[in-house]
């Protein structure tokens, strides 16, 4: 690791073994939740959406977005598991699944990150399985240059470098999800 100096200790965290440095402040993620939310309420108006928010790590943003979503919706939840560590393990796992009847409901589903793409891609085509009026994306962050399945995001908080991160939601070993803000992990 670098001899890098922080000047102000909330600039960074340090998560077991790893020090990760702050990117993205939690002035900026919750104006651009509301953003969003503004933006689903105009699309999704009278239309009662289900949001479906994919668990562990959207969590947190899925309950943000839902407040700023100034309409009638309901909610689902179900958790994939797809990493183990810093690093995906390559197959995706229903740990816990959908409740919710989709049939002719415009979904909404809420993702923390989209950097392979590949739940995104595996839960999207079980979903269309499912008979839905209409189905949307929304991910808090997203990674271009990490995609390698062919998924469209429609509503993006932010586009991050490939990084590790964590923060508002997205852990390291179960670490990190409180965090208001965003952090990326020192190399």
């Amino acid at each position: 690791m670098t001899n890098t100096t922080y000047t102000n200790p909330s600039d960074h965290v340090q998560l077991r073994d790893l020090l990760f440095v702050a990117c993205i402040t939690e002035t900026r993620v919750r104006e651009r939740v509301k953003e969003l939310g503004t933006m689903l309420t105009e699309d999704f108006k009278d239309k009662n959406p289900l949001f479906i928010s994919i668990l562990s790590g959207a969590f947190v943003f899925a309950a943000d977005l839902i407040r700023a979503f100034d309409g009638t919706c309901e909610v689902g939840f179900v958790r994939l598991a797809s990493y183990a560590g810093t690093h995906s393990t390559g197959s995706v796992q229903t740990v816990m699944g959908l409740e919710k009847e989709i049939k002719n409901r415009h979904v909404i589903v809420v993702e923390d990150i989209v950097d392979s793409g590949r739940t995104l891609h595996f839960f999207l085509d079980y979903l269309r399985e499912q008979q839905p009026a209409s189905v949307c994306t929304v991910a808090f962050l997203r990674k271009p240059e990490a995609l390698v399945f062919p998924v469209r995001v429609d509503y993006v908080g932010f586009d991050i470098d490939d990084r590790f991160v964590v923060g508002y939601g997205l852990d390291y070993d179960g670490l990190g999800r409180n965090l208001p803000g965003l952090y990326q992990l020192v190399s």
